[in-house]
């Protein structure tokens, strides 16, 4: 048992139609909280509602983007608008993209969040014990709009709900309250990162003079030239594309090596790094519904079982094979069918899918739930790297029952496509290396997506790949499959906490009886460093695997010295 100062559980008093969007938002922050009930004293309030009787609590957060009776009593003046707008919190521009008020500057509040526009947030009381914080949007509406729609690309690269959280987060610190918070990151890790492939192509060899062939043509030779002249690739590319562009006829005969094959390729980089390998179940099929020009192109001249031996090698060499849907997405019978392809393949049920060319709707949470699908990775962008939902957290679609979502956050077509980003190396290394900063400080996944041939001539992007795999080995990351990763967020979905009295004090006990996570999860008891607003310190981090831990909270701030010195700190850590 462990002894900190102030402990703290959450009441949030919300409007009834946002009781599932509140549940979802506290398995990302997942920290003690419940339900406001009338009577009860809490440490922490979040509310979006004209509060029916007056709320005790140590630190009141309201959310309301509408007139709010506290804003009479406290005089404090607002402003209400409906545009696109932001704040800034820690030199970060957050989006806010439901309705939102503006305070004025009238000396009767504190101003904690401000943007162009005005100020987001003041703090409006502040006596002993007791803060009042007014806030001019619906946190609960943003979390909604966040996993039900697309960031734009303005703010693609922004973890917006994971910043949303670090913003809750300071301000309970702030206050002078402690924290039990399970990290979306196993202990001993920085964050996770899952390598995955989508497989398009297993080789050149399956397309002779289609679409495909003719543009390798093309881009390996007279484009090449273009590129090279604009120093995009270098001499040595140019030769190198030539040399696969005339050893074509050499690869049908058989007499040559297919350079567009994958998997060696990538099990030499990633050298025993566990992967997923997402496969085309069918060949010969486009799809139906299939948006935008020239969808025959979807179809894929391959289909699972002609590689069923590659694939039983890439599960001996721990890796995960899940599948590439092609009508999954809006069909529960061929999201079935699907999945029974490649169970046939891979003599096991699939777990997991990816939508070919990230196809999906409002509907396909509930259409792969329904076909058997224990999670999807299709939530991210074909033209930009982002945080489509806004997280770098596995999350659960809200109205869905058991289907997880782990977002896709990196893909090379986006970085380099002349139609998308168009990086160059240098250019792209920077991008990246925004997402592992993110991911350093809210933990979480990384996602990277690096389809079959873009190792090869004449993409050439192998050498981008190799070298962001070895950043990442040197950052501290779990390496693991989709399957691992979404298995170990569920399980940390299972945890409970309760709240319970005891002589010394207040006692947290944090409660799991599943199956055993393949990594500890990392319980964090965060506090106020009291030397910066900016600075929070974690006063513990401890393993968690099953049963119980119980953390005692008493009154004494000072005691965290002491408990500090028996457990593992981590003081003056950064966070947000």
């Amino acid at each position: 048992m462990f002894r900190f100062g102030g402990n703290v559980l959450i009441g949030v008093l919300v409007k009834e139609n946002q009781r599932r969007v509140v549940e979802e938002f506290f398995e990302l922050f997942k920290t003690p909280w419940e339900f406001y009930k009338a009577g009860r004293r809490y440490d922490v309030v979040l509310s979006n509602v004209d509060e029916p009787e007056e709320v005790q609590a140590k630190l009141l957060v309201i959310y309301d983007n509408y007139g709010h009776r506290a804003d009479h009593q406290n005089g404090v003046g607002a402003d209400s608008r409906n545009e696109s707008v932001y704040f800034d919190h820690n030199g970060i521009k957050v989006p806010v993209y439901g309705e939102w008020r503006l305070f004025e500057n009238t000396g009767k509040g504190t101003p904690l969040l401000t943007g162009p526009k005005g100020n987001f947030a003041v703090k409006v009381t502040e006596q002993p014990g007791e803060t009042v914080i007014r806030v001019g949007y619906d946190l609960f509406r943003e979390v909604e709009l966040l996993l039900i729609q697309n960031q734009p690309s303005e703010f693609a690269h922004l973890p917006t709900l994971d910043l949303h959280i670090c913003v809750l987060r300071n301000w309970i610190l702030n206050a002078g309250l402690s924290l039990v918070e399970i990290s979306p990151t196993p202990l001993g890790f920085n964050f996770t990162v899952c390598l995955t492939h989508d497989i398009d192509f297993v080789g050149i060899k399956n397309h002779k003079f289609d679409h495909t062939m003719l543009g390798f043509l093309y881009r390996s030779t007279v484009s090449a030239v273009g590129r090279c002249l604009k120093g995009r690739i270098s001499i040595g590319r140019l030769f190198e594309s030539w040399r696969a562009a005339f050893s074509l006829p050499f690869v049908y005969l058989g007499l040559a090596r297919d350079f567009w094959e994958p998997f060696a390729w990538y099990a030499n980089v990633e050298n025993g790094l566990a992967a997923t390998y997402f496969l085309i179940p069918f060949k010969g099929r486009a799809g139906e519904q299939v948006p935008g020009s020239h969808p025959s192109r979807r179809a894929a001249a391959y289909e699972a079982s002609d590689i069923a031996q590659a694939a039983a090698v890439l599960q001996r060499n721990g890796n995960e094979v899940g599948v590439h849907g092609i009508d999954a997405w809006h069909s529960v019978e061929r999201g079935r069918s699907e999945a029974a392809k490649i169970a046939k393949t891979i003599d096991q049920p699939p777990v997991g899918i990816r939508m070919h060319w990230l196809l999906q709707d409002s509907k396909t949470p509930f259409v792969l739930e329904e076909s058997g699908y224990a999670y999807d990775s299709t939530a991210g962008y074909n033209e930009f790297p982002g945080y489509r939902n806004g997280t770098s957290q596995v999350f659960r679609p809200l109205g869905t029952n058991s289907l997880l979502e782990l977002p896709l956050h990196i893909q090379d077509g986006a970085l380099f496509y002349p139609q998308n980003l168009n990086l160059t190396e240098p250019e792209a290394q920077k991008y990246c290396q925004r997402f592992l900063g993110n991911a350093r400080e809210t933990g979480g996944v990384l996602t990277i997506l690096w389809h079959d041939r873009s190792h090869a001539a004449e993409r050439f992007w192998g050498d981008f790949y190799a070298h962001l795999v070895e950043t990442l080995k040197s950052s501290n990351v779990w390496f693991a499959t989709c399957a691992q990763v979404t298995g170990w967020f569920r399980n940390r979905r299972e945890i409970r906490f309760e709240i319970r009295s005891s002589e010394k004090g207040t006692v947290t006990a944090v409660c799991y009886r599943g199956d055993k996570p393949v990594h500890p999860f990392q319980v964090k008891i965060y506090g106020r460093n009291h030397s910066s607003d900016l600075e929070q310190e974690i006063v513990s981090t401890r393993a968690f695997v099953n049963g119980e831990m119980e953390i005692e909270f008493g009154s004494d701030t000072s005691e965290r010295s002491a408990a500090s010195s028996h457990n593992r700190p981590a003081s003056g850590v950064r966070t947000c």
